[in-house]
């Protein structure tokens, strides 16, 4: 990269950028900030989350790296999360999680 990213871009951050990522402590890193303050030409403060292999924020980090080094990860569709539905007016079937009660329906509501 020949300039400093953007908040919300996706890096790979490795021995390039900073001697303290070479090896296995490279890491994918989502940029939130870039801090203004003064640095030597070339580098950058950046504050952002590093991620883990699904693309999930996992902890909060301010680095100091060359930007040169930053390399540029597509991202990938993230898989959908599996989410709970609130509970169906009606009937209830088995296997629906606790706090879920049933609705009764009226009259008017029978006409299925």
């Amino acid at each position: 990269m020949h300039e400093p990213p953007r908040p919300g871009m996706v890096v790979q951050v490795g021995a390039a950028a900073s001697v303290q990522f070479g090896g296995r402590r490279a890491l994918p890193f989502r940029v939130t900030r870039v801090a203004e303050r003064p640095t030597y030409h070339g580098w950058c403060w950046l504050t952002g989350y590093t991620l883990d292999e699904n693309g999930e924020a996992v902890a909060r980090r301010e680095i100091y790296v060359q930007f040169a080094g930053l390399r540029p990860v597509r991202r990938q569709p993230q898989k959908p999360k599996l989410l709970l539905a609130p509970c169906a007016i009606g009937r209830k079937p088995a296997g629906y999680p606790p706090g879920c009660r049933r609705v009764r329906r009226s009259a008017h509501d029978e006409s299925d």
